[in-house]
């Protein structure tokens, strides 16, 4: 027995051979998303987000005027600057090339020196960025034009291949990086590029002065291509001077966030005709706001800290939302624009309709993670507040009108939220006297598992009764709905709330709605839009999504809502069934000599509204030898047969289960919201009330619209 416990003990030490170290990069490689968030889509260009940081760094600091992005055909990209160039020498402590340090070292760089040599401001990521991407990549190249001199260095999943040298003369002055991601840690190396163009243009926005191009180059050939031939590429210090006939596009603003503002704001109809703007430094910090309210419901406010985009905001958005509060009640009740029984503003009140920037600059930044999403520097809290806070008193004092329109929007927002929370009240009192009864067109499932549930939205009671019947009725719930719901983007939540279609929705979510609005109750992690595929069917899908992108925003982003995928098509060649989803797996299945469409499909007069055909032998014949060889066209049936299914209701229930419904065979869109801003735009435009910009979008884009008439 004694034996026995001694061998548990040795086995089971606990000493310093335990303890690992990982040296140089290699803690990176081991966890990418400790650095750059993930090795998804979006970890993947936040590399380019780091090596461009570091250049726009370059022309923060007065030192760059020029960035050029190229994203090249073998999946790499090259970001080049008109800086000063990474140094080149000796470092003493490194004993090595500084360009080497920085590139291989993680917390190396111009972003950690007390003195004027390095940045008084910078973005990077914590001075880690060019490291993480070199370790990231299967390739990298740096090239350093600096002092008269051209140097250069290579590396392979952060490890040099040699050591820095000079390879000739220049007289250009500047970086270049050139990275291609390794695939053996990103699940897809594939840039986007509207992601791309999106970010670098909010850049070209924070600096004035800048110029940014962007080239994507990955269909140009370095050996065919015409005059940027690959001796050209390697030689070339901007990569537009080849001149190829490539899409790029250049980004220059010298309005800065009055600029911005008024872009986000061009499908909008603003209530002021004058963007707020202040820009003032505050206890060593830089604070610039700009700001524009305009006749909508929905707020936006764009956050950057030392020109790094905030998503998730930050101390510098918390200052600048108790300054904005503070600064309108103050005035409405120092003037008599709020009666005494509408009480004061709260956030909301006094967020809605708004649209604005708020940018920070500091020298020593704190983010909350590596990936900069969210600003923790304490001090741009106060700084914010007092800048912004002081410069908006002054700017409604000076502008009566401008402060009257604003002071009015706010009254709406208050009254519609008293309203709203009256109405919501109502119903919430209404379900408890009920016993929280569940709408009587919603068909639940058994299951009370929410992770388990599926809730599939469907268009009218004929689909209703189908998918009813069809339906696993453990898992699955049918909510049918009646017609198309209320557009949420012109209507408020007291008005809202008074919708059947949207009251018997947000009862069986269970998620209640506005302040009271818990994700922890939702009854079903899919919610499953099922509409008809013709033009009425896109558009309740869209009135549904944008109330789930106004109101239930936590439930996209958490992932639970889905686009159902029903076929267009069934197809009979003999006895074989297949089911076609476009018109091009149709063409596959039919084989490239069928007939065309119009010769195959006639109006059908039957009951269930299918069409099909019945051809003569001729046409069968051709139709079997493709499916399955001469010898097998006596055994099929001399007829083709084409069903075109308008609308779920079309179908009997065991075809919508095994084309729409059952797990193992069906197609769901699971849908995201990869750029808030941008997403936030379309809705404004597509749902709101101004008609030019909707029109506008509709005629330049009527070529790619695939209407089904």
């Amino acid at each position: 027995m004694k034996k026995e416990e001694k061998k548990v003990k040795k086995e089971g030490s606990y000493g310093a051979d335990q303890i690992s170290v990982l040296e140089g990069l290699e803690p990176v490689r081991r966890r990418p998303g400790m650095y750059i968030g993930s090795t998804g889509v979006d970890g993947l260009h936040h590399l380019v987000w780091e090596i461009f940081d570091n250049s726009r760094d370059e022309a923060m600091g007065g030192f760059c005027d020029h960035i050029e992005v190229t994203m090249l055909p073998d999946n790499s990209v090259r970001v080049v600057d008109n800086g000063r160039g990474i140094p080149v020498d000796i470092h003493s402590k490194t004993k090595v090339s500084a360009l080497e340090t920085v590139m291989t070292t993680l917390h190396a760089g111009g972003k950690f020196g007390g003195d004027d040599s390095g940045y008084k401001v910078s973005g990077g990521l914590h001075g880690v960025g060019a490291s993480v991407v070199n370790a990231l990549s299967i390739y990298t190249k740096a090239e350093v034009h600096k002092d008269g001199g051209k140097y250069v260095q290579e590396y392979s999943k952060g490890l040099k291949k040699a050591s820095v040298k000079k390879v000739g003369s220049t007289k250009n002055h500047g970086t270049i990086i050139a990275f291609q991601p390794d695939e053996e840690i990103f699940k897809q190396v594939k840039f986007d590029w509207d992601t791309v163009v999106a970010h670098l243009r909010q850049q070209a926005y924070l600096v004035k002065g800048l110029r940014i191009d962007i080239i994507d180059a990955r269909e140009w050939d370095p050996i065919t291509g015409g005059k940027g031939k690959s001796n050209d590429y390697e030689n070339a210090f901007w990569f537009r001077e080849l001149e190829l006939e490539v899409p790029s596009t250049t980004f220059y603003f010298e309005g800065g966030l009055v600029s911005l503002v008024k872009f986000y704001n061009k499908v909008e109809k603003p209530i002021h005709s004058t963007v707020f703007y202040v820009e003032k430094e505050a206890d060593g910090v830089g604070v610039e706001v700009a700001l524009q309210y305009v006749d909508n419901f929905s707020s936006t406010i764009i956050p950057f800290a030392n020109n790094i985009h905030n998503p998730e905001g930050g101390t510098h958005v918390t200052g600048f939302k108790t300054a904005l509060t503070r600064v309108i009640n103050t005035y409405g009740k120092k003037n008599n624009l709020i009666k005494e029984a509408d009480g004061g503003f709260t956030g909301d009140d006094v967020l809605e309709g708004l649209m604005a920037v708020v940018s920070v600059k500091l020298r020593e930044i704190q983010f909350e993670g590596q990936t900069k999403a969210k600003l923790g520097s304490t001090e741009a809290q106060g700084a914010v507040a007092t800048v912004f806070g002081e410069a908006f008193a002054s700017f409604l004092e000076e502008n009566p009108d401008e402060a009257k329109s604003m002071i009015s929007k706010s009254l709406l927002a208050l009254r519609a939220r008293k309203a709203a929370k009256a109405a919501k009240d109502s119903i919430l009192r209404k379900g408890a006297l009920e016993g929280m009864t569940l709408p009587g067109k919603l068909a639940d499932c058994q299951v009370k598992d929410a992770e388990s549930g599926e809730l599939f939205i469907v268009e009218g009671d004929s689909a209703g009764g189908t998918a009813k019947m069809g339906r696993d009725r453990k898992t699955q719930a049918i909510l049918p709905l009646r017609g198309k719901i209320l557009n949420v983007e012109r209507a408020r939540l007291d008005r809202m709330l008074g919708s059947e279609q949207i009251k018997n929705l947000v009862i069986a979510m269970g998620t209640s709605i506005g302040d009271t609005f818990d994700l922890e109750k939702m009854r079903y992690h899919k919610i499953i839009l099922a509409t008809d595929a013709d033009v009425d069917g896109a558009h309740i899908r869209t009135l549904i999504l944008t109330l789930m992108y106004r109101y239930f925003r936590p439930v996209l982003d958490a992932g639970y809502v889905y686009i159902a995928q029903p076929p267009l098509f069934k197809i009979k060649i003999g006895k074989e069934i297949s089911y076609a989803y476009t018109d091009e797996e149709r063409d596959k299945i039919l084989g490239k000599d069928a007939p065309s469409l119009e010769d195959l499909l006639t109006e059908s007069a039957n009951e269930e509204g299918s069409e099909e055909v019945e051809e003569e032998e001729e046409v069968a014949s051709r139709a079997a030898v493709r499916e399955g060889g001469k010898e097998d066209v006596k055994k099929q049936s001399s007829k083709i047969h084409i069903q075109r299914y308008k609308g779920l209701g079309e179908m009997n229930s065991d075809e919508l289960w095994e084309t729409t419904m059952d797990p193992a065979r069906r197609i769901l869109k699971q849908v995201s919201v990869v750029d808030a801003e941008d997403a936030n735009k379309v809705f404004d435009m597509l749902m709101g009330s101004e008609v030019p910009p909707r029109k506008s979008f509709i005629t330049s884009h009527a070529k790619m619209a695939n209407l089904d008439i």
